[in-house]
């Protein structure tokens, strides 16, 4: 858009809009960036980010590693007690746990008060050759759970451990605000090594980190993840022996897994009995296996990616701004609904893969990005709405000049001629483009700017009257015309070549005639090309709104395009050529055109280039095409004799590049 365009738009959105629609946008970039700081978008991003972790979790066998040791219901009912634990199973246990050679055994049971078999654990404890570690917490980190009566007991009870192969370990575990287990405790001052770091010194890289905790998925129903045994199977020597192969080399977890005890939702028990790849998820998980899942990630030694900050930000504006120049994209209504769902689907999508691929994303605003995307396309849409509306009343006032006179007089006495409804027609399309026209206007007044393109319109509109062609549209500095409609002529092919060059030659006029304060001014490239399109009207039968949709208004478009690249200053196509019955037609091969599947053989209308290097060109190119390549050295030629003929040396690198037959693809 020129900047005297945008000053007028500016105008028409009007200030108090103007402010309301820049103050949604900067809404639309904070809630992009900040979504999960936001109450209830905050939950909407952490239900989003679960069911990412759900999705991308690693299904996997059985962990041959860690092996859970349980206090079940059924443990509690047969020991008669339910809480404390029963210290002298467990001291029994332990003991021939450590017959088994496990390679580390973790306790995640608080000694914190007195119990008759005090005395037999601690025996078992001092007594243990496997590296032992039993739960340690603070009243300093824990005082709803640890008074400072049980903190000493616990102190107390460590003591006559001092020398043994046991050590105290923090089994700190922190849920997120909304009591869902998602990330790593951090290390507190004052507490021991986590369970899981103290159980595998040998893996360091865990002390400081921080992040989400990586939850695995059974591959199997019948088989979890952690491999869980009743602590009453360890009660006596001989049933634990019989286990020692389910023991032996590995980490052992000794802890508890009752209902109504120490249990913890995660990311996929949040989704209780949804069904993923088939398999339904439980609905907490005890915290002996929140234990195990970190001790696993630790010895797998496997951190995510995170995204930085800046990306964030970057990201954010990168969404609003993709909503905002959706919301003023002049696109079919169809392919804007294309566009928009391809749109939120990325949104919606590329959290997704960055999880899948490594990448942490908790704090990727997936909901923030989609209510984003959507704040700034509605206001900028609305925005650019009233602009629009604006513009088709102007419209709708002279769209009727633009009909050349004798067709305009035809109609007056028949007025049936006009189609008010849309009706399939074969025509002749023109488009231009004025050369630089944009950038020029960057370095001069607004008012001259006015005036360059008041006059050079002007001239250009007398033009394609004059040739009898109907004026379609203005879109900028070019001029879109058609031939054959709304009434067809023998003659329309010859007159739309005629244009075409007489285009061109009004644009160079234009330059000459320039005032002496506007900046250098460039061609003006012409596209022509016959083919169908819907022709009518389209604004009802009040004012007249007569134009032309379809695939050879395009075609047209893209011609015009070309000629910067091809070098050339107006192009025909094959199917506009074989109707014209004009002379200075010069071949410029076949190219491939965007919103095209099959090339456009194309030529070049230029009426100055001498006959006889027209006539040479023509029949080598014929030649060539044909599949005779030894003709190419004289195309070759050609350019060399004629440097300042761009076209022609440009031309001699296309079909070098493309060979006999073959088109050339442009961008």
């Amino acid at each position: 858009m020129k900047l005297g365009e945008t000053r007028r738009a500016l105008r028409q959105i009007g200030a108090l809009r103007l402010v309301v629609t820049a103050g949604i946008l900067l809404l639309a970039l904070l809630f992009a960036r900040m979504s999960w700081t936001v109450p209830l978008a905050m939950d909407a991003e952490r239900a989003l980010y679960d069911v990412r972790q759900l999705v991308s979790a690693p299904r996997v066998a059985q962990d041959s590693r860690i092996v859970m040791v349980v206090f079940t219901e059924e443990t509690l009912t047969a020991t008669s007690k339910r809480f404390p634990l029963d210290r002298g199973l467990l001291a029994r246990a332990l003991k021939n746990l450590d017959a088994l050679s496990p390679k580390a055994i973790g306790v995640d049971i608080l000694i914190d008060q007195a119990q008759a078999e005090d005395d037999q654990l601690a025996a078992s404890l001092a007594g243990m050759k496997t590296p032992t570690y039993l739960a340690y917490a603070s009243n300093d980190t824990n005082a709803t759970f640890m008074q400072p009566w049980q903190q000493a007991f616990l102190q107390r009870f460590l003591g006559r451990l001092d020398g043994s192969a046991t050590h105290p370990a923090s089994i700190r575990i922190e849920a997120d605000p909304d009591n869902v287990m998602r990330s790593w405790p951090s290390q507190l001052k004052g507490l021991p090594p986590l369970l899981a770091n103290a159980m595998a010194p040998d893996h360091p890289g865990f002390g400081d980190y921080q992040g989400r905790i990586r939850f695995r998925q059974a591959q199997f129903a019948d088989r979890p993840v952690f491999a869980s045994l009743p602590i009453d199977l360890f009660g006596a020597p001989e049933s634990a022996a019989a286990l020692k192969s389910m023991i032996a080399g590995r980490y052992v977890l000794v802890g508890a897994d009752i209902p109504d005890i120490d249990r913890y939702e995660t990311p996929s028990t949040r989704l209780s009995k949804a069904s993923i790849h088939g398999l339904e998820t439980g609905a907490t998980i005890s915290g002996l296996e929140v234990h195990a899942n970190l001790l696993a990630q630790l010895l797998d030694g496997w951190k995510p990616k995170t995204v930085p900050t800046l990306i964030l930000w970057l990201a954010a504006f990168a969404v609003v701004a993709l909503g905002a120049l959706t919301g003023i994209a002049d696109m079919p209504a169809w392919r804007t609904g294309v566009v928009l769902l391809l749109q939120l689907a990325l949104l919606l999508v590329l959290p997704f893969i960055l999880q899948a691929r490594g990448v942490d994303t908790d704090g990727v605003p997936m909901f923030g990005w989609a209510t984003g995307w959507i704040l700034s396309f509605s206001s900028v849409g609305a925005a650019a709405r009233a602009i629009g509306s604006q513009e088709r009343r102007f419209a709708q006032s002279a769209l009727g000049k633009y009909l050349p006179r004798d067709i305009a007089a035809q109609i007056l006495r028949e007025p049936e001629k006009l189609a008010l409804h849309g009706e399939q027609r074969e025509i002749f399309v023109i488009f231009t483009d004025l050369e630089g026209f944009t950038e020029m206007t960057h370095g001069i007044a607004p008012a001259l700017v006015a005036q360059l393109l008041n006059r050079y319109l002007d001239m250009l509109s007398e033009t394609v009257l004059e040739y009898g062609g109907t004026l379609d549209k203005f879109v900028g500095d070019a001029v879109i015309a058609f031939w054959g409609a709304p009434i067809a002529r023998d003659d329309d092919g010859v007159r739309a070549a005629r244009c075409a060059t007489a285009l061109y030659e009004t644009g160079q006029r234009f330059r000459a005639e320039a005032p002496a304060e506007a900046p250098p001014i460039g061609r003006t490239r012409v596209g022509l090309h016959l083919g169908e399109a819907i022709v009518g009207n389209f604004g009802g039968e009040d004012r007249i709104q007569y134009t032309a949709l379809g695939d050879a208004m395009n075609t047209a478009s893209r011609l015009e395009a070309a000629n910067k690249i091809l070098k050339t200053r107006a192009l025909i196509s094959r199917e506009a050529a074989d109707r014209c019955d004009i002379e200075g037609l010069r071949a410029m091969g076949r190219i491939l055109v965007r919103g095209r599947s099959t090339p456009i053989e194309v030529f070049e209308i230029n009426p100055d280039c001498p006959e006889a290097v027209r006539t040479r060109l023509n029949a080598a190119y014929i030649q060539f095409d044909a599949g005779d390549v030894s003709v190419f050295d004289d195309i070759a030629k050609l350019a060399k004799e004629w440097p300042d003929d761009l076209a022609l040396s440009e031309l001699a690198a296309r079909l070098k590049s493309t060979g006999p037959g073959g088109s050339y693809v442009l961008n």
